[in-house]
């Protein structure tokens, strides 16, 4: 694939990743989308190969945090708050025991 289109790539990840994280948070949502922006309209005449390679892996990394740490909360009193975890962030709960599973 060409750098161009692994750039676009990155970008278009990153905005849907945005998407999902903030969802029906505006504020969060238009924060994300300048910053995403901003910083590839930066670095948009960047000409070295090996730089534009090593921004595009900063934008992997970037788009991976957001999408395994980032959780919505949202103030919903004076001591309450409301944990909205995505469907992909929740795990099975597994009770911890000090015996190994026997295999069926």
């Amino acid at each position: 694939m060409g750098t161009r289109l692994k750039v676009l790539n990155a970008f278009k990840t990153l905005h849907r990743t945005r998407m999902a994280v903030f969802k029906d948070d505006e504020g969060a949502l238009t924060a994300a989308r300048l910053k995403i922006n901003e910083e590839f309209k930066k670095n948009k005449n960047e000409t070295s190969e090996e730089n534009i390679q090593k921004m595009i892996k900063m934008g992997s990394d970037v788009e991976i945090v957001l999408r395994e740490s980032v959780v919505q909360v949202e103030h919903i009193g004076q001591q309450r708050l409301l944990l909205r975890p995505r469907e992909s962030l929740l795990l099975e709960n597994v009770p911890y025991s000090d015996e190994p599973r026997k295999k069926s």
